[in-house]
């Protein structure tokens, strides 16, 4: 039996026609007769599990939502994506080209995940995010005082962005919010620490980062 059908509603999205979805029966976080989103095919959402498109989401091309992965808001997969497991994609995000968004990992706000990139785990990329390859993003696991992950990326300025718990921003702005957290406590060195190899991995200069010196100094520099 299937859970949703297109109905008679479309638009027209990037020169082709998207149908809106309605629900056909009860699953997951969605009821029997809710609306949904915009498809350009069945093809685009698994009849099975719990996947959903919802919001004013558009899902087209070969892309394709399945298993239990929720695409919501303004949000738009197109081409050859894939968002699956148990995968969030909301806000204004794009994702496109042959990205791969799976497992429990969270795409959102104004993020851009494209090319070859696959962004899995637990990984939380938001912001102004521009993923365009695996080396674009990195997750260290097990920080601070509730062991959370943080999510360092790169963004569409050409800076660095990190998501953390509730927290999103530039890594300047992260350095900040640690300090006034955490003060001196060894978390707070974890956190530094971590920020200074990220802008290592992205290739940043870090020259500024690397000499002796408190971090306070290094924000203060970096502005």
């Amino acid at each position: 039996m299937k859970k949703y059908e297109l109905t008679s509603e479309s638009m027209v999205f990037q020169g082709r026609e998207l149908f809106r979805i309605k629900a056909l029966v009860s699953f997951g976080n969605v009821k029997e007769g809710d609306m949904g989103g915009y498809i350009q095919k069945e093809d685009n959402l698994s009849q099975n599990g719990n996947s959903w498109v919802g919001g004013n989401a558009r899902v087209y091309g070969n892309a394709r939502v399945e298993e239990n992965a929720v695409v919501d808001g303004n949000a738009r997969v197109r081409e050859n994506a894939l968002v699956g497991g148990n995968a969030t994609v909301g806000g204004n995000v794009e994702v496109g080209g042959n990205a791969w968004v799976e497992e429990d990992a969270w795409v959102v706000e104004d993020a851009e995940v494209r090319g070859y990139a696959r962004v899995y785990g637990n990984a939380t990329v938001g912001g102004n995010a521009r993923v365009d390859g695996n080396a674009d993003y990195a997750v260290i696991k097990g920080l601070g005082s509730v062991y959370r992950n943080t999510t360092f990326y790169k963004t569409k300025d050409g800076g660095i962005g990190v998501t953390c718990g509730c927290f999103s921003g530039s890594i300047r702005e992260f350095r900040q919010k640690v300090l006034e957290k955490h003060g001196k406590s060894r978390f707070a060195k974890e956190y530094l620490i971590a920020a200074d190899l990220m802008e290592l991995h992205f290739e940043k200069d870090i020259k500024q980062y690397l000499r002796p010196g408190n971090h306070e100094e290094k924000i203060r520099r970096s502005k």
